[in-house]
C-alpha cells in the first residue's frame, strides 16, 4: 500500500526531489558566480578607464602645449585649446641647422645598438640553449650578473675606458656601451624564448641531415622573429632616449644625440626653460619609435604573447 502511493502519479518521488533540489542548488550557484563576473567586469572595466585617463591625460597636455608660443603657454589655459594655437615651436626647431644633425646621430647610434644587441643575444641564446653544458649555464649567469649592476654606479669606470681605447666622443664608443648595458636583459629575454621551441623540432632537423648553422637559420631565427622585435623596441628605446651616456661620453657637437640637443635648444643658455619647444621636440622625437613601433607589432604581440604563455 505504502509503495502504490509513492509510485502513484502526480506524486514527486524522492529522486525526483533531489533532482530538482541540486538543480535549485546549481542555478544559485550560477547566479552567483554571473553577478561576482558582471561585478568584476566593471571593476575591470574601471579600473581600465582611470589607467587610460592617466596615460593619455600627459600625452594630451603635451601635444596641445606643443601646439603654442612661450606667450600662449603663460597666458591660456593649460587643458584646454584656447588662446589660439601656434605652429612656432615646431617652425622653430626645424630651422635650426643643428636638430639635422641630433637626429641623424641619433639614428646611428640606435640602429647600431640595435643590430648587435640583436646579433649578439640571438647567438648567445642559441649557444646557452644549445649547448646545455657547465660552462654555457656560467655564462649565463654571469651575463645575467650585468642586470644586477646599474650603469650609473659604473659611470666613471666606463668613461676612463672608452677614453683609453680611444673612443671617447665617438658614435662608435656610444653604441658599445649602450649595447653592453641592454645585452643582459635582451639574452635573458632570448634564452626564455628559445627554450619554447620542442627539441623534437632540433631532432627532426638532426634526422634530415642538418647542420647548426642550417638549424639556426632554418628553425630557430625564423621562429624567433617575435622575441626579436621585443628586443628591438627594447634595444631602440634605450639607445634613442638615453641622456647620461651621451652626456658622459661624447662633448663635440658633430657627435651629439637627440636627447643633449634637445635640452641645449630648449634653455637655449638661459635659465628659463622653454616648455612648448620642449612638448614639440619630444614629439618629434617619438615619431621615429611610433614607427618602428608600428612596424614591428605584429611581431611584438606575438613575442609578448609567448612569454605569457610560458
Amino acid at each position: 500500500m505504502v509503495a502504490t502511493v509513492a509510485n502513484a502519479p502526480g506524486l514527486p518521488t524522492t529522486a525526483s526531489r533531489n533532482a530538482r533540489a541540486k538543480a535549485a542548488g546549481r542555478a544559485s550557484v550560477l547566479g552567483g558566480i554571473r553577478g561576482r563576473s558582471k561585478v568584476s567586469r566593471f571593476g575591470a572595466f574601471l579600473l581600465g578607464t582611470i589607467w587610460l585617463v592617466f596615460v593619455l591625460g600627459p600625452i594630451y597636455y603635451m601635444v596641445l602645449i606643443s601646439f603654442r608660443s612661450p606667450a600662449q603657454y603663460l597666458s591660456a589655459n593649460a587643458w584646454l585649446p584656447t588662446g589660439g594655437l601656434s605652429l612656432s615651436s615646431y617652425s622653430s626647431i626645424l630651422h635650426a641647422s643643428a636638430v639635422g644633425t641630433d637626429f641623424r646621430n641619433s639614428g646611428e647610434v640606435a640602429v647600431g645598438t640595435i643590430f648587435v644587441v640583436v646579433t649578439l643575444s640571438l647567438a648567445a641564446g642559441y649557444r646557452i640553449v644549445r649547448r646545455g653544458s657547465r660552462y654555457s649555464a656560467v655564462s649565463f649567469r654571469v651575463i645575467l650578473f650585468g642586470i644586477a649592476i646599474p650603469i650609473q654606479a659604473i659611470i666613471i669606470p666606463l668613461y676612463f675606458i672608452t677614453n683609453k681605447i680611444h673612443m671617447y666622443d665617438t658614435l662608435y664608443g656610444l653604441v658599445l656601451v649602450l649595447s653592453a648595458s641592454l645585452i643582459p636583459v635582451a639574452v635573458l629575454l632570448m634564452v626564455n624564448y628559445l627554450r619554447l621551441i620542442p627539441r623534437q623540432l632540433y631532432d627532426a632537423m638532426a634526422v634530415d641531415g642538418a647542420g647548426p648553422w642550417t638549424t639556426f637559420t632554418r628553425l630557430v631565427f625564423p621562429m624567433a622573429r617575435p622575441v626579436l622585435a621585443v628586443i628591438s623596441i627594447y634595444a631602440g628605446l634605450g639607445a634613442w632616449n638615453n641622456f647620461l651616456l651621451p652626456l658622459i661620453l661624447t662633448q663635440s657637437n658633430n657627435d651629439q644625440v637627440l636627447p643633449l640637443g634637445m635640452y641645449q635648444f630648449a634653455t637655449n643658455g638661459q635659465y628659463a626653460l622653454n616648455v612648448p619647444v620642449v612638448m614639440a621636440f619630444v614629439m618629434l622625437s617619438a615619431l621615429p619609435l611610433l614607427v618602428l613601433y608600428i612596424g614591428l607589432r605584429r611581431q611584438f604581440v606575438k613575442g609578448i604573447g609567448g612569454f605569457a604563455l610560458r
